[in-house]
């Protein structure tokens, strides 16, 4: 394990007539943990003209949300959308309002994926294109054979903003803790 001890960073700039040093400090993000407000970032639905606010599709509401590393994937296809389309009426039932699947595609790919997976009615598709979202939680992992930066394989429960429950896979991709069997709807 890696621990960063010190995080000054030292940049030469060039003045008009002598070097000087600048001292800058790294911001670091920290992945996102139970109690943190959602952020306001927006995702996209079907084209890039339809944009979803994470911020305002949470408020008032009790959101399933998941993230897959890639859609039409083995895993993603055969296992995780597939549990929350089969298990979407029972989560429902639940008091869950929407069931949100995110992954780092485009709104056109994630359409299509929905459309093959028989999402329609049961699980909304987001893109989140250039990984904004995905950043922002801090749960992305970089993944070269699909394209390079891409969520970690995760889900969470979020009730009027704010995550109440988040299920990381170990690994970022595995398929175990955040499959829909293991959501707990309190």
């Amino acid at each position: 394990m890696h621990f960063v001890l010190n995080t000054l960073r030292h940049s030469i700039v060039r003045s008009s007539k002598s070097f000087r040093r600048i001292h800058s400090t790294p911001v670091f993000a920290m992945p996102a943990k139970v109690g943190d407000k959602i952020p306001s970032v927006d995702l996209y639905e079907n084209s890039p003209a339809e944009k979803v606010n994470t911020e305002k599709l949470c408020s008032g509401k009790t959101i399933i949300l998941f993230a897959v590393p890639g859609a039409f994937t083995p895993g993603c296809s055969k296992t995780h959308l597939p549990g929350y389309i089969n298990d979407a009426g029972d989560l429902k039932a639940k008091g869950v309002d929407e069931i949100v699947c995110v992954s780092v595609n485009d709104p056109f790919v994630m359409a299509a994926w929905g459309k093959d997976q028989g999402a329609t009615d049961k699980v909304r598709m987001l893109a989140d294109p250039s990984a904004a979202f995905t950043k922002a939680v801090d749960l992305s992992v970089d993944l070269p054979p699909l394209g390079g930066t891409r969520s970690k394989r995760y889900s969470m429960i979020i009730k009027d903003g704010v995550i109440s429950e988040l299920n990381v896979e170990p690994d970022g991709t595995g398929l175990s803790c955040s499959l829909s069997k293991n959501i707990k709807i309190a």
